[in-house]
């Protein structure tokens, strides 16, 4: 990132610019000019530095510009445009602080770090939002200084850790994808190179939040049929952010989630790739993650369909299989809880022939091996559902199950006997 104009030094006095009402009408656009290139001028925040007149000359004169934004009534001059993008882009683009990589910022132990510049900062957030929302900047006009260099700078600064700048900047963002149409292709595209960059290469970006709650928004409004390029947007960048450690993708996962489940809204044949992706990234060591995937997968599979649960229910219930037998009581709990939802039960109803060998196992291990007593109980009511649903089905399993069981006893005893026998062998030769 550009490095940011240095602070101007405190002997240089700032003007004191007349108000807008102080002048005639047809001199208000050069007013307004002059007041841009008089904030363009960085203040020093740090402690030792600054003068507070200058500070608050610059401050008035913001929200001057402000209130003049909000209450124009004839369009944006495209000769100020150079100067609005100037004056913001000198106040908001600058090094973000940074923290050593041997103690990155963890948002659930750390306080972050905020931006010492806010007074002022805020206000460029606040002016540049209603100079992009306002009916006086046409989009046709604009979007040549609001272009895709400075969207891609935009985008860096969500790594910011002060949560006031990353709302800002969410907001803003989320206008300009509205505003200027040509440029919504670039934005989505560049998203998904922050959330390649984050999954692969860092695991490490406080933004990725943000960054989701505007595509849960843009998602909503793709137009049906999705185009392929929507579809590999869910499959290449979405799917995957499933992989970060657990402490990570807790900060982002109700976001992730809820564009995931847009999606399966607006094309239920998805479920396939989606469910496949679920499974590919499920957490095997961490069990708080895997609550949260468990969570997700509930509300996936309330908007899936029949023929695309029946594709992947012996992957997907050979996981929850596991789960059901996890050690950890919230997991195994987590998973029988599934069983109280009355639309996956009928879907898991329709693919019981597929499902209940698999799971016999584990719900017959549980009866006898688990160490919770909850877990019991729901395991028994799950039994007890499984035998009013399929009652032969049910004896068939559990006639194979005792059969596998004797076997299993019977090939541990020859396994024994073949190693008594070799130890007598040695023994003799010895």
């Amino acid at each position: 990132m550009a490095a940011r104009p240095a602070p101007r030094p405190t002997n240089d006095v700032m003007e004191n610019l007349p108000s807008f009402k102080e002048v005639p009408n047809s001199e208000r656009a050069n007013l307004f000019v002059r007041k841009l290139r008089l904030c363009s001028v960085i203040c020093d925040f740090s402690d030792a530095g600054g003068n507070d007149r200058d500070k608050e000359i610059k401050r008035q004169t913001l929200l001057e510009l402000v209130d003049y934004v909000n209450s124009a009534k004839q369009p944006f001059v495209e000769q100020i445009m150079p100067e609005v993008v100037a004056m913001v882009s000198a106040n908001i683009f600058r090094p973000l602080p940074a923290r050593s990589k041997d103690t990155p910022f963890d948002p659930e132990e750390d306080e972050p770090i905020l931006e010492p510049a806010w007074p002022h900062l805020h206000i460029v957030y606040e002016f540049f939002l209603r100079f992009v929302v306002s009916g006086s900047t046409e989009a046709k006009v604009a979007r040549k200084y609001i272009d895709t260099n400075l969207i891609t700078r935009f985008l860096e600064l969500f790594d910011s850790e002060d949560p006031r700048e990353r709302d800002y900047l969410k907001t803003i963002l989320h206008r300009i994808y509205g505003k200027f149409m040509p440029h919504r292709a670039f934005i989505r595209k560049a998203i998904s190179n922050v959330f390649y960059r984050f999954i692969y290469e860092t695991e490490r970006h406080n933004g990725v939040a943000e960054l989701l709650e505007i595509l849960g928004s843009i998602i909503n409004g793709f137009a049906l049929p999705l185009k392929d390029e929507h579809k590999q947007f869910l499959s290449r960048a979405l799917i995957p952010l499933h992989k970060p450690a657990g402490s990570c993708i807790q900060q982002y996962h109700q976001q992730l989630s809820y564009c995931i489940t847009q999606y399966l809204e607006k094309d239920p044949k998805l479920a396939d790739i989606i469910l496949k992706g679920l499974i590919k990234y499920w957490p095997h060591t961490n069990s708080s993650k895997e609550v949260m995937f468990l969570n997700e997968l509930e509300e996936l599979l309330e908007l899936t369909q029949s023929p695309d649960f029946a594709k992947v229910a012996e992957p997907l219930f050979r996981l929850i299989a596991r789960c059901i037998n996890s050690p950890h009581f919230q997991v195994a709990e987590r998973a029988l809880f599934l069983w109280n939802n009355e639309y996956i039960v009928s879907l898991i109803a329709k693919s019981r022939d597929v499902i209940l060998p698999v799971l016999y196992p584990a719900l017959e291990a549980n009866t006898t091996k688990h160490w919770n007593s909850t877990v019991h109980g729901l395991t028994f009511n799950v039994q007890k559902l499984f035998m009013d649903m399929d009652a032969r089905l049910w004896e068939d399993c559990t006639q194979r199950h005792k059969m596998n069981m004797e076997r299993q006893v019977a090939a541990q005893l020859s396994r024994k006997q073949k190693w008594e026998e070799l130890e007598k062998a040695v023994g003799v030769k010895a």
